[in-house]
């Protein structure tokens, strides 16, 4: 192996200014192996086989027993045939010879080979892939269990310079949750005493963490791990990326990947359905566009339109404006002109909140919600859904104050909209709160808490955000 390939990292220096930046130094240890790696060599059956499967070759052998089987492969490095178990007729086996001693595994067929998770299209590419993983494993195995213990992701700041750009940004405009102390105030007369004698308390400015979306990836051509900087080996299947930001890493380095991806937004295919901080990140805004544009257009024309989120509009034309969104992004246009039934923005902007993959008051915290509506006292019930408020993803909590917000305001034109806090809360209560088991009997139960939750938010929404 060179030296230099794999001497330490710690003498690299990375300069704050991004046109300074020198990519990492490659790893070439792992490569250097899977060259080295054995081929595979089909041991072919001499005479054709009447009971061979279709999906096998010539490396089919029949029924035959396991030591005339090792016999054929014996010396032969990467060498391989497929027989026919004796002890379970109609299952077969995979033979191969690695390390001077001959493996079996029970080998399958689905449109696909396999002996465990990867598929491949034919024997030779499982095989191939086999012996590279079972070379590299048997030589680097102590290699591969520190390869992370000096990761170039934070050593050289390998990301850093992308991502404190991104929250700098980001963090521009951001109202940051308050945590308040509720004291009774007698001047308010409301059937629930608002504490609405605030004290501040600092709170850490918390920035748009998100987690990556990492799914496992079959590489074309070489590829090192842009955590740990070693080469990911195999055939297929080699690591995985994160959907949202391209990173590509080893599995077992992706578990040590920090809760920092920063969504790229050729990534992105549409804006609804999306997660939310991921579409935020993504348009490096602090809140979904689609909320920000339904709720200008709403402000602008329909505040005094009867019965306001509570008549639907017509489901085609809502279909439409998701459609827009997901094609233009916030070029869609949903002005009068193309959508003159304000009850359309509206219902465009319920589908969105409705079908967030994550809803807006997260699955984790949907039974401290339901929880903190059920207890008896006022007071102890909006300090624990302020308690609770606080809990959750900073995107979500910056969308559900601007909603509430929203909402205040949509009571205020009551006498003309008919839509106070508490027929506000029926429609968007089972909308903004999903329990996580999709139960709908649960549903049934919460609905009662769930309109109480929401109803309590907009009437209180300059106190509990």
């Amino acid at each position: 192996m060179a030296a230099s390939s794999n001497s330490s990292l710690s003498g690299s220096s990375v300069s704050s200014d991004p046109d300074d930046y020198q990519p990492p130094i490659w790893k070439s240890y792992l490569y250097q192996l899977q060259q080295e790696a054995p081929r595979p060599k089909r041991i072919t059956c001499p005479q054709e086989m009447e009971s061979r499967p279709k999906y096998y070759g010539r490396e089919f052998h029949g029924m035959i027993s396991r030591e005339y089987a090792d016999e054929l492969l014996a010396g032969k490095e990467g060498a391989y045939l497929i027989r026919e178990s004796q002890r379970q007729p109609g299952t077969h086996t995979l033979a191969l010879s690695f390390g001077h001693q001959t493996l079996n595994y029970r080998l399958f067929y689905d449109g696909k080979h396999f002996v465990g998770e990867k598929r491949f299209e034919s024997v030779h590419d499982l095989v191939t892939d086999a012996l590279i993983t079972l070379y590299i494993e048997t030589k680097a195995a102590e290699y591969i269990a520190k390869m992370t213990t000096n990761p170039i992701y934070e050593h050289l700041g390998y990301t850093s310079l992308l991502k404190d750009k991104m929250v700098h940004r980001l963090s521009r405009g951001r109202t940051e949750p308050r945590r308040v102390t509720f004291q009774s105030d007698d001047r308010i007369s409301s059937p629930v005493v608002r504490r609405s004698a605030l004290k501040d308390t600092p709170e850490k400015l918390s920035s748009y963490e998100k987690i990556h979306n990492f799914k496992v990836h079959t590489f074309r051509g070489p590829h090192w791990c842009e955590y740990c900087a070693n080469f990911m080996w195999g055939l297929i299947a080699q690591g995985v990326r994160c959907s949202d930001c391209g990173l590509n890493v080893h599995k077992q380095c992706s578990k040590l990947v920090p809760s920092d991806c920063q969504p790229d937004l050729r990534r992105i295919k549409k804006v609804y359905s999306c997660d939310l901080t991921t579409l935020v990140k993504a348009h490096n805004t602090t809140r979904p566009m689609v909320v920000d544009m339904c709720i200008r257009e709403i402000e602008l024309r329909g505040m005094k339109s009867e019965g306001l989120y509570r008549v639907s509009g017509f489901s085609e034309h809502i279909e439409d404006v998701r459609l827009a969104f997901d094609r233009d992004g916030e070029k869609a246009d949903i002005s009068a002109s193309a959508y003159a039934d304000i009850n359309i923005i509206a219902g465009a902007l319920k589908l969105y909140l409705r079908d967030l993959p994550i809803p807006v008051i997260t699955f984790d915290l949907y039974s401290k919600f339901i929880q903190a509506a059920k207890l008896p006292n006022a007071e102890s019930r909006l300090e624990a859904i302020h308690e609770e408020l606080l809990q959750l993803p900073p995107a979500h909590y910056e969308t559900l104050r601007y909603l509430m917000a929203h909402l205040k305001r949509v009571t205020t034109f009551e006498k003309y909209n008919l839509m106070n806090a508490e027929n506000l809360g029926i429609v968007f209560g089972p909308t903004l709160m999903q329990p996580p088991e999709q139960n709908a009997l649960t549903t049934l139960n919460d609905m009662r808490q769930q309109k109480l939750v929401v109803q309590l938010m907009i009437e209180h929404e300059d106190v509990l955000f």
